[in-house]
């Protein structure tokens, strides 16, 4: 048997030695794993927050979008039977400037609906958000309908519409503060 020479500070090869690199191994093993499921980790909390936030935009989308489509479909019906009705209905889902002015002016369409007696019915095609954040949207919107008064001698007319709205978070409720007719 051969024993290996070598001064107090040196060990022999030994099954001893391969332990210690084994004991290594295992350690450096460990720790990589360790760092790997740290870094799982922080990409499923990571992927979970952009789910978060995807679902929260998703969301405010739809609650943009169908604010924006009752607020035209209260716009684009309008009867002179029950006008202050249809005035009422605008008036609910309006903010601002917009509220403002359709309230102070509220009066005078009245008169002039019963006056030519006018009665205005139609649906929204479609919409679709221009903008969005946490708080203000810009919509598009399309319309198809009819309207009949003495104008058109009570006879229905087709009439299409494309608006654009802008609305406000008030609260928990999106509301528009501008509507105005484009090409």
């Amino acid at each position: 048997m051969e024993v290996a020479a070598g001064g107090a500070g040196d060990q022999p090869v030994t099954a001893g030695g391969t332990r210690v690199r084994l004991d290594i191994g295992l350690f450096v093993l460990a720790l990589l794993l360790a760092c790997a499921c740290v870094f799982g980790g922080v990409l499923v909390v990571q992927q979970h927050r952009d789910d978060q936030r995807v679902a929260a935009e998703q969301e405010r989308y739809g609650e943009v979008l169908a604010a924006a489509r009752t607020e035209v479909t209260a716009f684009i019906n309008i009867d002179y039977r029950n006008a202050q009705d249809s005035i009422d209905a605008v008036a609910a889902g309006a903010t601002g400037d917009f509220r403002k002015q359709y309230d102070t002016s509220t009066d005078s369409v009245v008169k002039v609906l019963e006056r030519e007696q006018s009665v205005m019915d139609g649906q929204v095609l479609w919409a679709g958000v221009v903008d969005v954040d946490a708080d203000s949207a810009t919509v598009l919107a399309a319309t198809t309908g009819t309207v009949a008064n003495r104008s058109t001698d009570n006879q229905k007319v087709a009439r299409y519409f494309r608006l654009k709205l802008d609305l406000q978070k008030v609260g928990d409720r999106w509301l528009t503060s501008n509507l105005e007719f484009v090409g």
